[in-house]
């Protein structure tokens, strides 16, 4: 597991340890086509780290319409809601075909980041990066729906 992990873009390149210290807290796991990884409103239990496979991230409009806001695959992270209370997915996560990933246990690395802060600034450096990467690709898929918008 630990080879696993240190091959994920989340971890590669730190130090070793780190990469077994987080394989601590992981499985492999996989989703077949259409099969719900996370689900709105549900307790944010797991980091998921993919190694195969497609996955939409989807939320749901005021009809209750689902809207895919963004796909994801391979070398990719999928859920950050374990990070911060009160701990609940914001979206579903729906596989688009098979998919292999990387379950790591979020109460168990949130555990081993509060008892070695170096670990823990790391992981959040390494997590904070990949989540402004995502919030940026959102930013331009919505300048891509809605043009440049007049505020006046």
């Amino acid at each position: 597991m630990e080879d696993l992990i240190a091959g994920q873009p989340l971890f590669s390149g730190l130090p070793g340890d780190v990469a077994a210290t987080a394989a601590g807290c992981a499985r492999n796991v996989t989703f077949g086509t259409g099969r719900l990884l996370l689900a709105e409103g549900d307790e944010a239990t797991t980091l998921l780290l993919l190694r195969r496979g497609r996955v939409a991230i989807e939320v749901h409009g005021g009809d209750r319409k689902t809207m895919v806001v963004e796909t994801v695959g391979p070398g990719q992270v999928v859920g950050w809601s374990w990070m911060v209370p009160p701990h609940t997915w914001s979206f579903d996560a729906r596989a688009l075909e098979p998919v292999g990933a990387i379950a790591v246990d979020a109460a168990c690395l949130r555990a081993k980041a509060e008892a070695d802060p170096a670990f823990g600034y790391e992981l959040l450096g390494r997590i904070s990066q990949a989540l402004l990467q995502r919030l940026q690709a959102t930013r331009l898929r919505l300048l891509d729906l809605y043009g440049d918008v007049d505020a006046g």
